[in-house]
């Protein structure tokens, strides 16, 4: 049936726990993606008609083109500006929930708040290798998606009847974008059989693909444009190809939070690339991201030399390096991985 195995002692806790009202906070990753807004938005609209007080705090702006998500504009952004409230509000928190990442790390500046936090925290999470930060953790790197977890352990808790639209759209967004528009292997049965339910929910799937992808900025095309003109470098002796932009090329096409996403993905469409990376120059280090296809683990690669983690074919890392002497590091390292390249086509 490809449903998930989740830890039924786990579920059971956490049943026990989200049928008492409390006070919730729900926080997730640094620059938060559809997946993660998604699944914490659901999750806070589940929550909220079971009778919690709920906060939804994020480490950092979210892109502009989830705006529309239920709930959202009750987000707390921590920033220097939202620090104190965003510390207020753990402080009084019975219970936090993090979703769609398994290392505090995650959190950046956010993170010695959740860490000291007196709260209970509950992880609920689909990536490999996650840190022992819990006292409650779901962690299922099979998942397609955090959103599918939360919609399988909204039905496991017999709250099914609780859904709305609101609630589905955010789901739905969650699910569709970390299979990549249903098309990763992550993809199964179970995975169509989600998206069905919603949509027989009244989920309008046009309109949320609509809404993510065919919503661009003129400066945001301009940019890719330029990226893919003039910043592309495909290796073909390795079946790979990377992008690295600077602050400065940021700053020039005035690029904003989630202009860049999709990005890694166009540099893995080329023919014959089976590996794409993304570098980006932000502030004091280096951020990548990792695509790839088959038996090309990224995330190994991205744990072994550049901090980082995620899915197999998609991961992501940090340097502290500069950007150039980064470049120069990941092309040394390819020879490693030359025969997992080799294998793919």
């Amino acid at each position: 049936m490809n449903e998930l195995s989740m830890n039924q002692d786990a579920l059971q806790a956490l049943k026990t726990l989200v049928d008492t009202p409390q006070r919730v906070v729900i926080t997730t990753h640094y620059n938060p993606d559809a997946d993660a807004l998604g699944s914490s938005l659901g999750w806070a609209g589940y929550l909220k008609k079971k009778g919690h007080t709920v906060k939804v705090i994020t480490p950092s702006e979210s892109p502009r083109f989830l705006s529309w998500m239920s709930g959202n504009e009750d987000v707390i952004e921590f920033s220097h500006r939202n620090a104190a409230l965003a510390a207020q509000t753990v402080a009084a928190a019975d219970v936090i929930f993090c979703l769609d990442f398994n290392s505090l790390a995650r959190l950046h500046d956010l993170e010695p708040i959740i860490r000291n936090a007196t709260a209970p925290k509950i992880m609920i999470d689909h990536h490999y290798h996650p840190d022992d930060f819990a006292v409650i953790a779901i962690s299922e790197p099979t998942a397609a998606a955090t959103a599918q977890m939360i919609y399988q352990i909204i039905g496991e808790l017999e709250g099914k009847d609780l859904l709305d639209i609101g609630i589905g759209e955010c789901l739905y967004a969650g699910l569709m974008t970390d299979t990549g528009s249903f098309r990763h292997p992550s993809t199964n049965p179970a995975v169509h059989r989600m998206a069905a339910e919603l949509i027989e929910l009244g989920v309008n799937t046009n309109r949320i693909h609509r809404l993510i992808f065919d919503n661009n900025s003129l400066t945001r095309m301009q940019f890719l444009g330029y990226v893919l003109s003039q910043k592309l470098i495909v290796l073909p002796e390795y079946k790979a190809a990377y992008v690295a932009l600077t602050n400065e090329e940021l700053k020039r096409f005035n690029s904003q939070t989630g202009d860049t996403e999709g990005v890694v993905n166009y540099i893995l469409s080329i023919e014959n690339v089976v590996m794409a990376v993304l570098l980006i120059e932000r502030d004091r280090e280096v951020k990548l991201s990792f695509r790839s296809v088959g038996d090309v683990f990224v995330n190994e690669f991205a744990r072994k030399h550049f901090n980082g983690g995620g899915h197999r074919n998609a991961a992501g890392g940090r340097s502290q390096d500069s950007l150039e002497g980064t470049v120069t590091r990941l092309v040394s390292l390819l020879p490693e991985i030359k025969d997992q390249l080799d294998r793919e086509i």
